[in-house]
């Protein structure tokens, strides 16, 4: 057995694909402790820089002095604590929803989700540069899988005329925010299409979640109305990307809800969130909602660097969030260029396939709340002298 993944990693190693863990010496934020010197970090999705806050410590600090540190089984058994009830309660109030449910992650939610309600009587109609966790819960469902071409509301229209009708049910699945290119899916025109199919949407709102929207909820809270209401739309969010802790969760109708958790075998046979996680996660929920000036400097500062980006003749793609790629092409070139960043204390990651299409390897920017202008500054100065 050694030897075969051996030879699978010498190939790896050898297109430039092989990955490494990069080993910190602190906890998050902007500045990070990384070979024995403080590099700015331009790598993370904690987005509000709420993975230190001092408040979301101090909520966590008080939950495992009254609860302990695990949750002891799944939420069916003996899990469900007063944190996580509690935690559920405000996701629910803050989405403006009848019901939420907390998984151990976002991976795990997606997961729940399309496994649950597709089988093989079913199609699903899946953006191709959807998350691998939208990927693999489509082939877990064991649905057909139709994938149509990126944002492509044309193609996604021409796939359910083609293979709609003879479903059971119909199910588009997207990405709110893409995670690689930063850019966002037409949500009123998915929306439109799946009334028009009668079709239900599973939109992944990891990355827009806390950072998009008047209240931070993401995509959906960009709508005139409330989304949930005509019961089409059924939206996985994260608790470990802006809301600095670690956990997704499911928002819709009650009925949803309730069948996941008697359905949804991620729900079922998984362990419930740690009670710290938890309460810290609630705290994040509240913050968002009172500190709307962090999501507006991230997104302020984000508008900045593409600007400053593009003057220098850099590809940063359809990028409109927080997350800019510099989109440079092969694998090797973008380790290169990452290795010298390096040098000059900034870590930013190179993506490279299967992350990216091939030809399309990248740095990814990832801005946060705790970043400053000069950061920003520093960072397109090494980007010119590269």
């Amino acid at each position: 057995m050694s030897q075969w993944m051996r030879d699978d990693l010498q190939q790896l190693r050898a297109a430039g694909l092989l990955r490494r863990r990069r080993r910190l010496a602190s906890g998050q934020g902007a500045e990070v402790r990384y070979r024995l010197a403080d590099h700015v970090n331009f790598s993370s999705n904690d987005y509000l820089a709420y993975a230190g806050d001092e408040r979301l410590a101090r909520a966590a600090i008080r939950a495992v002095q009254r609860y302990g540190t695990g949750a002891g089984a799944s939420a069916l058994v003996s899990g469900y604590l007063p944190p996580l009830q509690a935690l559920e309660r405000d996701l629910a109030a803050w989405e403006d929803t009848e019901e939420a449910l907390v998984f151990s992650s976002g991976f795990a939610g997606n997961l729940a989700v399309l496994s649950t309600l597709a089988d093989r009587q079913d199609a699903l109609f899946s953006d191709a540069y959807n998350h691998a966790s939208l990927i693999d819960g489509c082939r877990l469902s064991r649905a057909a899988v139709y994938v149509y071409r990126h944002g492509d509301l044309g193609h996604l229209d021409e796939l359910l005329r083609q293979h709609g009708p003879a479903a059971r049910r119909r199910i588009l699945v997207s990405d709110s925010v893409f995670s690689m290119d930063g850019d966002v899916a037409d949500l009123p025109g998915l929306l439109r299409l799946a009334r028009t199919h009668d079709a239900l949407l599973v939109l992944d709102e990891a990355h827009a979640t806390g950072v998009l929207g008047e209240h931070g909820r993401g995509l959906t809270d960009l709508l005139p109305e409330n989304p949930y209401r005509e019961d089409r739309l059924i939206k996985v969010g994260t608790l470990s990307k802006a809301l600095g802790c670690q956990g997704g969760f499911v928002v819709g109708s009650r009925t949803l809800c309730r069948w996941l958790v008697n359905r949804a075998r991620p729900y079922i046979f998984s362990t419930a969130l740690a009670p710290a996680i938890a309460a810290a996660a609630r705290r994040a929920v509240f913050l968002v909602g009172s500190e709307p000036q962090r999501r507006q400097h991230v997104l302020a500062l984000a508008a900045h660097l593409r600007e400053q980006l593009a003057a220098l003749g850099l590809k940063v793609g359809p990028s409109v969030c927080q997350i800019v790629p510099v989109i440079v092409g092969e694998p090797d070139k973008a380790v290169a260029l990452s290795r010298y960043l390096e040098t000059k204390r900034l870590l930013v990651p190179a993506i490279r396939p299967p992350s990216v299409p091939p030809g399309t390897s990248r740095l990814r920017i990832s801005l946060t709340a705790a970043h400053t202008e000069e950061d920003v500054q520093r960072l397109v100065e090494a980007l010119r002298t590269s």
